[in-house]
Parts: C-alpha cells; structure tokens; sequence
C-alpha cells in the first residue's frame, strides 16, 4: 500500500500538471515542479545530516542506560501490559526498554530524542523477525502507537503560536491532548482488532486507566494555570524532564560502576550508521511531499473538499486548516510550514489558525514515520500499519476540527 501511495504522488500531479500545461497554459509549472524536486532533495540531505548529532547524543545515552540495566527496569514495570499487547516479544528483550523511552519521549513532545529511541527498538524488534522483509505484529502495533502517539506537552506549537504574537498561546493546549489521545486509542484498538489480541481484560484496563488519569491530571493542572503562566509552564517542564533524563541515565551508569565515557561514545557510533541508512528513505517521502505541492494538486484537493461541504451545507470555517490536515501524515515539515502560512494569512488568534494548531498536534507524520522506521530494518511490506495509522490520522484530525469548535 505504501508503494501505491509514494507512486501516485508522482503520478496524479504529472497528469495535472500535463492537463493545465496543454489546456490553461500553466507551462511554469513544469519549472516549479521539478525546482521543487531538486530543492527537497537536498532539504531531505540537511535534515539527516542534523539528525546525527542527535542520533549520536541519544543512542549514546541509551547504550549506558541498556549496560546499567535501567532499561530492562522500566520494561519490568510494564511487562504485564506488554505481555498482553505484544506476546510475542520476550519479557528480557532490550526492545521494551527502547519502545518505552519513545513513547515517553513522544509524549513529552520530545521529536528529537523520540526519533533516535524509535529507530533503536524497531532494530531490536528486528532481530526477533523470522521474515526480514515483512513487518511483524510487534512492529506494527509499535509502529502505529508511535505514529499516533499522546503528546501530553506540544510545546514547540506554543512557542510557534507565541512566536506570532497570539494573545493565548496556551489556549490549543487542551484540545491537542484530548486529540491526540482519541488518535492513539483508535489506532491501538484498530490493530488490536486486526491482530486479534485480548484487551478487554484487566490489565490492559488497569494500565489504559492509568495513562487516563494521567492525562487527565496535566490537563487539570495547566487549566488551572493562568493562561499566561502556561506556555513557561509547558516549556520548564519538558526541559527539565529532558535534562533530567540525561543526567539520570548518568549517574545510573556511574552507580553500576560503568566506564560512561566510553559506552557513550560505543553507543553513539551506531548514530552515525543510522544517519547515513535513513537518508533514501528521507528523500523519499520529502521529494514525493514536495511535488503534490508544488504542482498544484494539493490546493485542488483542498478546494475540492471546501466544495463538498459548502454542498453539505457544513460550515467551511475550518477549510483553510485542512492543507496543515492533509500533509500532516506525509510530512511534519510541510505540515508546520502549513500551519505557519495559516497563522500568517489569517492571524495567530483565528479560528482557521486555531484549529490548524490543534491539527498540528493531533497525530504524527504518519508516511514519514513508517518510510523512516521500516526502511532502517529494510521491511517493505508493512501490512496492516499504514492503514491503521491512516485511521488513527483521520480520527485524531476529525477529533481536533470537532475540537476547535467547541473550545474556540
């Protein structure tokens, strides 16, 4: 499915940019097109080589948290949920350590430490594969969590709705958390149904209870907050669980006796070979993104879809936050420069703006995510993946539009 889709990214807008050449004598998008092919190109190069730097900072710092064992210590407090979940993973596999720093680190809003621990376990859960090319259930079910994952903290929204001036630009906060978490609880049952596992028992409810209140406890919190005091608020606390975490994979090291320098260093090596294996597949996806773009097939959808729901006689207030909604799962970067155009054409404060915020905070890059994480194990057949994240996509974008209306 996912070779179908990146196919017709590249297909759909030759026909249309044929069609416009010979028939309304748009020539200049033939130029506009490929311009757009070369430069995401050499976008896609930029962003894996900054990547490194991080890929090296975090799987160092995840080599001494494996070494010391504090890995295989978080995976102990959740290996009841993922017995039930992923039964066919081995309670002692590093892999649930790696899985469990993702998901912390994506709920935190923690893109860049998220990425590197993602990479990790979808190596070790690899390893447990007995068909290389073919995803497993335990890599589908982590794949469609991780693209659809709660992010308890969208601080980078904030700043960038902060950035432009917005009188509250906390107010997204709320409605982000409560769309993200109906995307990831759509996508895990999806996959649930599809593979058939049992969730319906007291321990999964036992912990889906428990990731509830939580949610509900931050969400409680930063409402009482001044709306001026949240945005700081949001920010000290992510920074201070991310320097915390760093120290505290440290000193756990230096209390087992560890040599902390050179596992470090041994660790970060393989962020290096990561870096270098993720680039096709970055240029991939960014190149295909980058054409639906620029030939004018994306702004044809768009108003498509604004004429099918004026015809619904639905209200269109929400239209110009649909492209923000629809590159969303394809690219994070296109998705944000959506978002950013829409705070700028329409005003930080809109409602257009608003719900471009909250779209924005909803679900993850989906096909970017899935392009990444596969293409490092070399899976190409990703099976029920893609279409279980795309479901969780479109629950947590309609969740976050429905969303808007009512906290607007």
């Amino acid at each position: 499915m996912l070779n179908v889709l990146w196919a017709s990214f590249f297909l759909i807008p030759f026909v249309y940019v044929a069609w416009q050449s010979i028939f309304a004598g748009q020539t200049q998008l033939w130029s506009e097109t490929v311009s757009a092919v070369f430069s995401s190109a050499e976008n896609a190069f930029d962003i894996a080589i900054g990547l490194t730097g991080m890929l090296c900072l975090w799987l160092g710092l995840l080599k001494i948290a494996e070494k010391a064992g504090l890995t295989a210590l978080l995976a102990k407090a959740l290996r009841p949920l993922f017995a039930k979940i992923m039964p066919e993973v081995p309670a002692d596999s590093p892999a649930m350590g790696s899985i469990i720093m993702n998901m912390a680190a994506n709920m935190l809003g923690l893109d860049n430490a998220a990425t590197p621990f993602g990479l990790k376990a979808m190596e070790q859960l690899q390893t447990l594969n007995r068909s290389k090319s073919a995803a497993s259930k335990a890599q589908v079910l982590f794949m469609v969590i991780n693209a659809s994952a709660v992010t308890l903290i969208p601080v980078s929204i904030l700043m960038y709705r902060a950035r432009f001036g917005s009188a509250s630009p906390a107010a997204v906060f709320l409605p982000i958390l409560l769309a993200t978490s109906v995307s990831t609880l759509v996508g895990f049952l999806s996959v649930a149904l599809v593979q058939r596992l049992n969730v319906f028992n007291r321990v999964v409810a036992a912990y889906l209870g428990g990731g509830i209140l939580l949610v509900g406890g931050l969400a409680w919190y930063f409402q009482s907050l001044p709306a001026e005091e949240r945005l700081t608020a949001a920010g000290g606390l992510g920074n201070c669980v991310l320097f915390g975490t760093i120290t505290l994979f440290i000193a756990y090291g230096l209390v087992k006796r560890l040599n902390v320098y050179e596992t470090f260093v041994e660790g970060a090596k393989e962020g290096f070979d990561v870096a270098v294996r993720i680039i096709p597949y970055l240029v991939a996806m960014l190149v295909a993104v980058a054409v639906l773009r620029a030939s004018g097939v994306l702004d044809l959808i768009v108003g498509g879809l604004k004429s099918v729901f004026a015809f619904l006689d639905v209200d269109t207030g929400f239209v110009p936050a649909l492209p923000t909604a629809i590159l969303k799962p394809l690219s994070g970067n296109a998705a944000r420069s959506m978002m950013l155009e829409t705070f700028q054409n329409y005003g930080v404060d809109s409602f257009p703006s608003f719900v471009a915020s909250v779209v924005q905070g909803s679900t993850e890059t989906t096909c970017y995510v899935l392009a990444l994480y596969f293409g490092v194990v070399k899976i190409t057949k990703v099976g029920a993946a893609l279409p279980c994240a795309l479901l969780a996509d479109v629950a947590g974008i309609a969740a976050a539009i429905w969303l808007g209306y009512l906290f607007y």
